[in-house]
């Protein structure tokens, strides 16, 4: 799915691969395989292609169709407004393990509502 939206957002925002690889300080060969399906980019790769067009890196990846990254920040304020448990604080590991969570959970929540 990756390389499907990655050629559509730098379509839509009108930019070459080498244009596009020289913003997020990489090769035009690198996008050229991204784009393909030949290559999959390392996690701090598809971070900065995010960034670049403002979506979320699971619309990147496929795992929404949901493209507005917003939604990550709302989960965080939602997570840093939580109660710690017994006191301790919520770790940036247990922010992650909670959000993606949640997320499997509305990904899915089909599964697990009473039949």
């Amino acid at each position: 799915m990756l390389e499907i939206r990655l050629k559509e957002l730098r379509n839509k925002a009108n930019i070459t691969q080498k244009e596009l690889a020289e913003s997020i300080n990489t090769s035009q060969q690198n996008i050229a395989f991204y784009e393909k399906g030949e290559r999959k980019p390392k996690h701090d790769m598809v971070e900065k292609l995010a960034n670049f067009f403002n979506v979320s890196t699971d619309y990147l990846l496929g795992k929404t169709d949901i493209p507005e990254p917003e939604s990550d920040i709302d989960l965080d304020s939602a997570i840093d407004n939580s109660v710690a448990y017994d006191g301790t604080p919520i770790t940036d590991n247990d922010r992650e393990i909670i959000k993606d969570f949640l997320k499997d959970y509305f990904a899915n929540k089909n599964k697990y509502e009473p039949k």
